[in-house]
């Protein structure tokens, strides 16, 4: 009973926030007298019924309280159990009379009881989620390793003699880096480009604005630092962080500029001259060029960033070549993506460019959501609504699947956070490591390598004289002598010290944004509830920046509010500091101040990835206590400069903060390993590391593709503008001989037709002068997906006039070339177009079979085998057959619902028959499945569903059409595309980019967008498509020539 005690207590506290607030909306005039914070509902009974209408009711109440009610809210619904507060509620209905407030008291206990109800239903429909995928996750696994166990005896007869000492195999994981070669630092041979891309907060390399606002954060801090000690690292000729460019009046005018340089050509004290051209900041416009927005609302602008990229890196690459190369373009070392959202463009990039990528999470989507889950607060529709969280897991996803390497911070990182993946499995990850250093067939898995590098520091600011000195001269900072402070004390430190009552206390410092989960709440009542820390220690709370907490995020302005009350509740004035502004150039001077009180610096976050400042606080002398979740685990094991506790345990963080305060010899021995041992964790370390684990990567790359620029074709004089677009265009050629993963099967010499018409033919030398690299000024391209409920024949009724209507809106031959997108087989494409009564040589090119298939009318009906390759790599070919076959099929399925389709099956497509009206297994499903067995496909639903083809990861529709920007030098942003209102499954990557986007209405009536995903369990459209796009028209049914040219015209083609 003395918890129903709490309770009332609680109860009483929210009536009185509500009425407060009631009585602040009445002074301000505003309306009527009820409190609408907390808005009671009608309670008639307790029947099912009645329940879901008050969930409704409560949902909608919910985002209605005051910061002040859903503190006492939270505390109850967290604090307290169900029997609890239905106990309480009966005690208030047996004592209830006619009063108003013991009527809103009664509808308070039965609507807080409903929550808890509810966080109950949440946490067991999380639990019953999680089960399921533990079961599918083992049986993915176990499918793989049926497969991988074929040659294990062979294995374990290769072994021979060693076999006595052989042990498990993650025993023998560590020694996988044993050929990996430590990059020299003397090696001037190199001239290397490096891309970085972090796209989301606010970026810049001066005066960064850690902390003003949750997109801005370490994030920021870590990807500048990394740029510029990279161009700083022998062998490193240019680095680029790519981010997107702000042009609003919210922000600085800073984040509006194009470039902004890092480091100077040859900055580096050991770089000579010409060694380096240095680092930049490249700002790529996408989305609201006006508004800076969240990341969460940045997801459906990520195709323009990538085509953004893709003319920026072109441009770069031309004129590095020109500089260093002879005039060969000088493409990426690498693309290195960091967080999901670059991650996804990053894997678009590589994939383009056919060059390593590189993966850094920083904070994993998979993990919020299951600790968010955990906390019982929101249902998985709300979190994914608010956080976007399921586009957030499908880009990481994405990013596993093309990735070369992840870079992580931490081992925990690894096994807690990756392993929650679809993409990677750890036990799966270590078979095919080994079998791959063994020479044994992997089958057509692959798995990324999760390579260890912490973050870097950089040191240079702190002298080895203030790293050892004394702190004598803290008493001279807080003197009462008014001229030697002025002389001595920053200004921040000046606005720290006013907050104390007595400054000559010890400092425990905490820097971190107001996030939750920093956990700062938890740290100031473990502060507050103990008396002797209180009396050796003051405790300073550096928490982002701030002009009105009201005027700040929810969730900021909750954390700040609490610790403002909690600082009144244990009456800690002036014993703590909670400045309101800082710099990013005072973070140093704060360090500083805190370890010449002989302070100590506390992260205590209940989960931390990694813990840069710990590393910070480090290196300017300080000890450190931190949570046991996460990097600083890894963190205290190299440093061994402090103590690390659970971050829900206040006892154990109070505990330990004053053992290190009132402990000064273990204080000084903290410190000096601290301090010795500190290099570990220095950039030029970092950048040693990264770029070894990075060649190491790239040798295992198939990257035999050198990219060349294409002769100019003489038949014509060019102007010097043409000129330029032809130097542009690429050729991919192939040194080495190009090997099949998987070779066709004898029994399928049905399919000897397709394979001979995607056979390169040999190439005569006559190039139409309408056609060809160089002569295209724009491309139309046709990518409407008319089919008949069967799969077939729609094209022949709609498409001849949209070519014919297409072709006199372009104004002419010779500037604008026309290409076919479809998902038929190249040997269907010719069919219809001699059907429809089109010549095939009318278009500049082909693609056909969801991307997987490109060709060139103009110059023969081979395939282009340097595309081919291009979209080779992770392949799994004839490996992923049968699989497919099995999983696509619903579980009590018939056998042939999903048969192969022969005719439609090459070297880079699998097709597949779906019989009418069987149900299969959507694209989203399919994918996880095969994830979880290690294969990396694109998977494409077409002909009105009928139909499956499995192609590379690296071919589609839209990335053939970057494909074709590169080489043929047309910037995408002079590519129009002409789609239906509806298509096969990749239907959504059609409509979005820089490119322009005609929806032709009407002529499409069967599409195949239902098995792509169910948006209530997934993302939506909306997260992949903007709303409103100025690169998107629709045209009604009667769309003829003059209503084309209009609609280009206001596209901005002329």
């Amino acid at each position: 009973m003395a918890g129903n005690e709490w309770i009332n207590g609680y109860l009483e506290a929210i009536l009185d926030a509500g009425i407060s607030a009631t009585k602040s909306r009445k002074n301000g005039g505003g309306g009527g007298g009820h409190d609408r914070s907390f808005r009671p509902g009608r309670i008639s009974n307790r029947k099912e019924e009645s329940e879901e209408k008050e969930s409704k009711v409560e949902e909608t109440n919910l985002s209605l309280f005051s910061p002040t009610t859903k503190y006492f809210v939270e505390e109850v619904v967290n604090s307290f159990d169900e029997s609890d507060l239905h106990r309480t509620w009966i005690a208030v209905i047996a004592t209830r009379n006619t009063r108003e407030r013991n009527n809103r008291l009664e509808n308070m206990c039965w609507r807080i009881w409903h929550l808890v109800r509810k966080k109950k239903q949440i946490e067991w429909d999380d639990a019953q989620r999680l089960a399921k995928r533990r079961i599918e996750r083992e049986q993915g696994r176990n499918d793989a390793a049926e497969d991988l166990s074929e040659l294990s005896e062979g294995e374990k007869e290769k072994g021979g003699a060693n076999n006595q000492n052989d042990q498990s195999v993650s025993d023998k994981i560590p020694r996988i880096n044993s050929d990996m070669q430590i990059w020299p630092d003397d090696d001037k041979s190199k001239r290397l480009y490096i891309v970085l891309i972090s796209l989301h907060g606010l970026v810049r390399g001066e005066n960064m604005e850690l902390g003003r606002d949750s997109d801005t954060g370490g994030q920021v801090k870590y990807v500048v630092e990394l740029a510029r000690a990279l161009a700083n690292t022998r062998g490193i000729y240019r680095v680029d962080l790519l981010t997107r460019q702000i042009s609003s009046p919210d922000v600085d005018s800073s984040y509006g500029e194009p470039i902004e340089m890092l480091s100077g050509p040859s900055d580096a004290d050991d770089q000579v001259e010409g060694d380096s051209c240095g680092a930049y900041i490249i700002r790529i416009p996408c989305g609201p060029r006006d508004k800076y927005i969240p990341k969460e609302s940045l997801w459906p602008h990520i195709s323009e960033f990538v085509d953004g990229a893709l003319a920026h890196i072109a441009n770069v690459a031309r004129a590095l070549g020109e500089q260093v190369d002879g005039g060969k373009p000088m493409w990426p070392y690498v693309i290195h993506g960091h967080y999901a959202d670059a991650g996804e463009v990053a894997a678009h990039l590589a994939g383009a460019l056919n060059v390593p990528m590189v993966l850094t999470g920083h904070s994993l989507g998979r993990n919020k959501f299951e600790q968010l889950l955990k906390q019982g607060r929101l249902s998985k529709e709300d979190i994914n609504s608010t956080y976007k969280i399921m586009r957030r897991i499908e880009a990481e996803e994405l990013g596993l699947d093309a990735a070369e390497m992840v870079v992580t911070s931490t081992r925990q990182e690894i096994e807690e956070q990756w392993g929650l993946y679809d993409g990677f499995d750890i036990k799966l990850e270590r078979k095919l490591r080994v079998r791959k250093r063994r020479g044994v067939s992997c089958f057509g898995r692959y798995m990324p390598r999760m390579v260890v590098i912490p973050p870097g520091m950089d040191f240079s600011y702190v002298t080895m004289q203030e790293s050892l000195e004394g702190d004598g001269d803290f008493t001279s900072l807080i003197s009462s002598d008014r001229n030697q402070t002025k002389r001595h004390l920053p200004p921040i430190s000046s606005e720290i010290m006013r907050f104390f009552t007595n400054p000559h206390k010890p400092m425990i410092l905490a820097l971190s944004r107001p996030d939750p989960k920093k956990n700062v709440t938890t740290l100031l009542k473990a502060f507050g509830e103990c008396h002797p820390l209180r009396e050796l220690a003051n405790l300073t709370l550096v928490l982002g920046n701030r002009d009105d907490i009201e005027e700040m995020s929810s969730s900021s302005s909750g954390v700040l509010t609490t610790v403002l009350k909690l600082i009144d509740k244990y009456d800690l004035y002036g014993q703590v500091a909670y400045p309101k502004h800082h710099k990013q150039s005072d973070v140093p001077e704060i360090y500083r101040l805190a370890a010449k009180s002989k302070g100590v610096f506390i992260n205590p976050a209940l989960v931390e990835p990694f813990g840069l400042t710990l590393i910070e606080a480090t290196a300017y002398g300080l000890p450190v206590v931190a949570t046991k979740n996460g990097g600083p685990v890894d963190i205290h094991k190299a440093l061994c400069n402090g103590l690390l506790v659970d971050p829900h345990d206040q006892k154990a963080i109070a505990d330990a903060l004053l053992k290190l305060v009132s402990d000064k010899t273990l204080w000084f021995e903290c410190r000096r390993n601290g301090l010795k041992n500190i290099h570990r964790f220095s950039w030029p370390e970092h950048c040693r590391n990264y770029l070894s684990h990075v060649e190491h990567c790239r040798n295992r790359h198939p990257t035999t593709h050198h990219l060349e620029v294409v002769p100019s074709v003489a038949e014509e004089p060019m102007s010097d503008s043409l000129k330029d677009i032809d130097d542009l265009s690429l050729k991919f050629s192939i040194d080495a001989d190009f090997k099949l993963n998987g070779e066709l099967d004898a029994a399928a010499r049905q399919k000897e037709l397709i394979d001979a018409l995607t056979r390169r033919r040999p190439y005569n030398g006559a190039v139409s002068i309408s056609h060809g690299p160089g002569r295209r000024q724009r491309l139309y391209v046709i990518a409407v997906d008319c089919y008949d409920v069967n799969g077939g024949g729609g094209m022949a009724n709609c498409l001849p006039v949209i070519i014919k209507n297409v072709a006199a809106a372009a104004g002419g031959p010779g500037r604008t070339g026309f290409v076919l997108s479809t998902g038929s087989t190249l040997a269907e494409t010719l069919e219809m177009l001699r059907c429809c009564q089109l010549e095939a040589g009318d278009f500049d090119a082909l693609i056909c079979s969801s991307g997987s298939v490109m060709c060139y009318p103009w110059r023969d009906l081979g395939a282009d085998v340097d595309y081919a390759a291009h979209v080779e790599y992770k392949w799994p070919s004839d490996n992923v057959r049968a699989t497919v076959r099995r999983l696509a099929r619903m579980d009590g399925g018939a056998e042939d619902d999903v048969a192969e389709f022969l005719q439609g099956c090459s070297s880079r497509c699998l097709s597949y028959l779906v019989k009418p009206g069987a149900k299969t297994r959507r694209i989203d499903d399919l994918r996880q499945k095969l994830r979880m067995r290690g294969f990396r496909c694109n998977l494409v639903y077409t002909r009105a569903s009928t139909r499956l083809n499995v192609v590379p990861l690296f071919a589609s529709r839209a990335q053939a059409l970057r494909y074709l920007s590169i080489r043929w030098g047309i910037d995408m942003s002079k590519v129009a595309v002409f789609v239906g209102e509806k298509g096969d499954t990749d239907y959504e990557d059609l409509l979005v980019g820089l490119h322009k986007t005609l929806i032709l209405r009407g002529c499409v009536e069967n599409g195949s967008e239902k098995l792509l995903r169910i948006e209530e369990e997934s993302y939506k459209r909306e997260d992949v498509v903007p709303q409103e796009s100025p690169n998107i028209v629709f045209l009604e049914e009667g769309y003829g020539a003059n209503r084309i040219s209009s609609a280009l015209q206001t596209l901005g083609f002329n």
